[in-house]
């Protein structure tokens, strides 16, 4: 018996998961791909449920913070989900406060809390 993990290939791996059937048929997984694999069927309530997205972004970034500054951030998040119902993931959370410290900037100039955070 082998040690080795048996894994998807990658035509499973990145295999398009939507797919439109006529009303009444069932979706069948492809000939050629494993049956290990199947696609899940939406239950109504799921279908008719609007999917929240927010806006999509192409770019990335990366930045170096302290582990203080990841800690605050981390906590933040709970904080946002456990008293104010907002489920958010940290890159939303530096979106939204990059945003607004650039909207202030544009607005205060001098008087703006990023002129202020970097004199300092």
């Amino acid at each position: 018996m082998s040690r080795r993990a048996s894994l998807p290939g990658a035509e499973e791996l990145f295999r398009r998961t939507e797919r439109k059937e006529p009303a009444g048929r069932q979706a069948e997984p492809h000939g050629d791909m494993s049956t290990k694999l199947q696609i899940a069927k939406s239950t109504e309530s799921e279908e008719s449920a609007p999917r929240r997205r927010g806006p999509k972004h192409d770019e990335k970034v990366t930045f170096y913070c302290t582990a203080a500054d990841l800690l605050a951030l981390e906590a933040t998040r709970l904080k946002l989900r456990g008293e104010h119902g907002i489920a958010a993931d940290r890159g939303r959370i530096v979106r939204a406060a990059v945003s607004y410290v650039l909207e202030d900037f544009e607005a205060r100039g001098e008087d703006s809390i990023l002129v202020h955070r970097l004199r300092s």
